[in-house]
């Protein structure tokens, strides 16, 4: 004999009704956050005033071609449905609810011929022996559903317990729904403030790139030497290698960096520097890979590394021989991976960069020494490129002075029309340990002295080729700077001290001169 259908009395009923005001109340003030804990309260809720044994909450995974369950909730003794439920094993119950429409039944016996596999899941599966299944729909779409179950003993469902549900489902449906969109807002919004960040970093680089003199517009020269160098540099930037480019200070190596940009494929975007140098050793990790707020004293704000900003576009790494060797690992994986974390983080960052680095330093000797990791050199000696110095490439030097006569004597309002022939023979005897940087500033320096239309300069004091040969390039950079200490009066810093002559920063002159052991008296 069938067992009685147990049926929903007039007080659960009004107290349905009581606990259905409340939610829609309730649900219209929360906050993301509390939807997923506020709906499987409301779930308990509901199936205790209805006498219910279980309520389980599941979304539709087009991909999974199944219902992933999201939100449970079930009676002491009884059994959750967890996981994934096939779309296969349902496919009547999938169907009709994909439709929009509900599925209910009092007993097994209640489901189709053609819902044979269904009874059996439902029996066997999910162990249920009266349930009503809900769509949930938003905007029209249906994005899953919902099980109220009777496990224990079979129940009659009555057309106002199915309206009743209905209301209640359209409650958490519409919660739900609030809560995504307010999720994607949110992702969307963050987004908007990553991409914001990105282009105020962006802009804040060219700002100071634009302060910055570049002085040369294009490669200038037609000796071997800089036809090879263009020449190698036109084979590298169609690709993504990295570039090593070697050679003595003042050599033009930015300018070739940017040449081997102009040429890539991430031409649209700005090449970004870091001169690895010219930062203490205790910035030069925040400054490559960012920092989080806090992540050191006086890390005031969160602030994106120059990989960050340099992600689709070419990152310069200047002097790269100057990298404290505790952040060459990081640079490697960098290099490699194509991921780091910022300072003070535990997220990974992946970002798409092209790099070239440059040195002025042997870093084959530095491997040997153990001051440059082995491994991080043959990364970033992927494609080497020499430049060669001014002293090389001497018949360059006539062309790089009306070059700069004109770009800087434009500048100053001067109408240069001839370079007298001594200064310009003087200039192709010097050494040029400065190279193309000392040219310039030589340059700069005596056209601000020079009356009339005709450039001059006196280099007395200066060595011409045939004193010079023999000597290390360390000899010369120490005698060459001793010259300068000397013309100066020992003064280093501020306008027309030795660091402006030379074109260098007065810390990494009077490092240098530590280096060489130049005192300021000699």
């Amino acid at each position: 004999m069938t067992a009685p259908l147990q049926q929903v009395s007039f007080e659960a009923q009004l107290r349905f009704e009581q606990v259905l005001t409340e939610f829609s109340s309730r649900f219209v003030h929360l906050l993301p956050e509390q939807v997923d804990t506020e709906i499987e309260a409301a779930m308990q809720r509901i199936c205790e005033v209805l006498g219910l044994d279980r309520c389980t909450l599941a979304k539709y995974d087009e991909a999974a071609a199944a219902f992933h369950v999201t939100h449970r909730w079930a009676a002491p003794g009884v059994s959750l449905v967890e996981g994934l439920i096939p779309h296969q094993d349902i496919p009547w119950i999938a169907g009709k609810v994909l439709r929009a429409e509900y599925v209910q039944y009092s007993r097994l016996d209640d489901f189709p011929e053609e819902a044979a596999k269904d009874r059996e899941a439902t029996r066997d599966l999910v162990g249920a022996k009266s349930g009503t299944i809900l769509p949930l729909c938003a905007g029209g779409k249906v994005f899953g559903g919902i099980g109220f179950d009777a496990v224990v003993v079979e129940r009659e469902w009555s057309e106002q317990d199915t309206k009743r549900l209905q209301l209640a489902t359209e409650v958490l449906a519409n919660a739900l729904a609030r809560k995504k969109y307010d999720e994607e807002l949110r992702r969307a919004y963050s987004e908007i403030k990553r991409l914001k960040e990105k282009l105020e970093n962006e802009n804040l680089y060219l700002r100071e790139e634009i302060k910055l003199e570049h002085q040369h517009h294009e490669v200038i020269g037609q000796s071997e030497g800089i036809r090879r160098v263009l020449k190698s540099a036109e084979q590298v930037a169609a690709t993504d290698s990295t570039v090593l480019l070697h050679g003595e200070t003042g050599t033009g190596k930015e300018l070739i960096a940017r040449a081997i940009h102009a040429l890539s494929k991430r031409k649209d975007r700005p090449m970004v520097k870091v001169n690895c140098a010219a930062l203490p050793a205790t910035l030069v990790e925040s400054e490559l890979f960012g920092r989080e707020k806090g992540a050191y004293t006086g890390a005031l704000t969160r602030e994106m590394g120059r990989f960050e900003v340099a992600n689709g576009s070419t990152l310069f790494l200047d002097e790269i021989g100057e990298l404290p060797l505790e952040l060459q690992a990081k640079l490697l994986r960098a290099l490699q991976e194509g991921e780091f974390e910022r300072l003070g983080s535990s997220k990974t960052i992946k970002v798409d960069v092209r790099v070239i680095v440059a040195t002025s330093r042997d870093l084959k000797a530095m491997v040997k020494e153990g001051k440059f990791r082995e491994d991080l050199y043959y990364r970033i000696s992927v494609f080497p490129i020499a430049i060669p110095p001014l002293r090389e490439r001497r018949e360059d030097i006539p062309v790089l002075v009306w070059h700069f006569v004109r770009e800087i004597g434009g500048r100053m309002g001067r109408n240069i029309e001839d370079v007298r022939s001594s200064t310009m023979k003087g200039f192709q005897n010097y050494s040029w340990p400065g190279n193309v940087r000392e040219l310039r500033n030589v340059i700069e320096r005596h056209l601000i002295t020079t009356t009339g239309s005709v450039f001059q300069a006196d280099l007395a004091g200066t060595e011409p080729t045939s004193f010079i040969e023999g000597k290390t390039l360390a000899g010369l950079e120490r005698e060459y700077i001793a010259q300068v200490l000397k013309t100066t009066g020992s003064r280093i810093r501020g306008a027309g001290g030795a660091a402006e002559v030379l074109g260098m920063k007065p810390s990494t002159l009077e490092s240098r001169m530590k280096k060489l052991r130049i005192s300021r008296t000699q």
